[in-house]
């Protein structure tokens, strides 16, 4: 009788132990699918402020309507993705699909930007400014929110890696999740280049 007692006490805390496990995985995949609803956030600020600035800058950008449509292209191929990588946070496709829509409107901001410096008038347009000045604050805030999103999905995969949790995490289905990286590390982490001359 003695027996039947230790082996049940053995059973029930291995039962325990497991759910505790299963639970703990649960509880950081909701993390990293929450960090994720952040950036969503950020980025749906960010996609609905480029069509302000494109039709602020077609009065003074007459001549470069092919650079204005690539802006707006850019922007709504960024907007499915980031609908696609909201649906499925983590998963590799959706999340690669999203780097490489946002290395896109980075992009054909940066060319927007660019051809902007040679309309003056456009550069002192107060709307023009404020504009600019919503989006660089909503370019840092999705900065924060991708890198809180990093963090989890990080503290996320060492748990699911790790013995004996990769075991249950290979058991009940709990897949890598994908970090939002920059698509060009390199160009984007590069200081700017000013010149005064």
């Amino acid at each position: 009788m003695t027996v039947l007692i230790v082996v049940l006490v053995v059973a029930l805390v291995l039962i325990a132990w497991l759910v505790g496990i299963y639970n703990r995985l649960v509880k950081l995949r909701n993390q990293y699918k929450n960090a994720f609803s952040q950036i969503d956030v950020q980025l749906k600020r960010r996609y609905d402020l480029i069509p302000n600035l494109v039709e602020t800058a077609k009065g003074y950008m007459k001549h470069e309507r092919e650079t204005l449509e690539a802006v707006i292209t850019a922007r709504n191929k960024a907007q499915a993705a980031v609908q696609a990588a909201a649906a499925r946070p983590g998963d590799p496709a959706a999340m690669q699909g999203l780097q490489t829509a946002e290395a896109g409107v980075t992009g054909a901001l940066g060319r927007f930007f660019a051809l902007a410096e040679s309309y003056p008038d456009l550069k002192a347009n107060q709307n023009m400014l404020s504009l600019q000045e919503e989006l660089t604050s909503t370019e840092n805030k999705v900065a924060f929110s991708r890198q809180a999103y990093n963090d989890a999905v990080m503290g996320y995969n060492t748990a699911r890696e790790t013995f004996p949790n990769s075991i249950i995490a290979g058991a009940t289905g709990f897949g890598p999740a994908q970090l939002f990286e920059l698509e060009a590390p390199a160009v984007e982490r590069a200081a700017p280049k000013v010149s005064f001359t």
